[in-house]
């Protein structure tokens, strides 16, 4: 009898002892799942923050930069430019790039043009420009291929557009195509230049 007592007491104390380790594990679980929300939501609020910023950004160089800065008659495009360097720095999933082209597409809508043209070709810019960034590469090399091959992209999709549209004569399409390489070519010395410090800012 005394043999059975201490065994139900030795039962009971070990299953309490249990129970307050699961209590305790559910606690710091419930404690590591909030953070965890909290530095996702933190996250996603910061990426959209700063491709918001970098936007507009691109839109005030456009508008004011864009008439200085010519090169033989090439320009650079600094929306592109930005929404690269947004992906560069934030390397959103493929849905996600692609809302960043729509909201670069939305933007170009303000600058003299032909209208929704953008939003085809700055979806698709945005989205190689993700897709090229997850090629193993060396990130400074990175930054200025991508930006290149994007730029390129964004501005073949949108001259092809232009002429199967407008109904643009179709012998002046080779007209477009030195100014779609050097504004890839202008659009990826900035980035490329913008890239390092700017990573480096995030990171402080």
């Amino acid at each position: 009898m005394p043999a059975l007592l201490a065994e139900n007491v030795l039962a009971f104390l070990i299953e309490r002892a249990l129970r307050r380790q699961v209590r305790w594990y559910r606690r710091k679980f419930s404690v590591l799942i909030c953070v965890s929300c909290t530095y996702k939501d933190f996250f996603i609020f910061r990426s959209l923050i700063l491709t918001a910023v970098l936007l507009a950004a691109g839109a005030v160089l456009k508008f004011f930069a864009g008439s200085v800065i010519n090169i033989g008659g090439m320009k650079p495009n600094f929306i592109i430019a930005m929404y690269c360097l947004a992906i560069l720095l934030i390397r959103p999933s493929l849905p996600r790039a692609a809302v960043i082209g729509v909201l670069a597409g939305a933007v170009c809508q303000f600058f003299p043009g032909t209208p929704y043209i953008n939003f085809l070709s700055e979806i698709l810019g945005a989205v190689v420009m993700a897709l090229l960034i997850r090629i193993p590469m060396q990130r400074n090399i990175s930054s200025v291929v991508s930006t290149f091959l994007a730029t390129l992209v964004s501005g073949g999709v949108y001259t092809v557009s232009l002429f199967a549209f407008t109904g643009a004569a179709v012998e002046t399409l080779a007209a477009y195509v030195p100014i779609v390489l050097c504004t890839a070519l202008i659009n990826c010395v900035i980035v490329g230049v913008l890239y390092v410090p700017a990573r480096a800012a995030l990171r402080a």
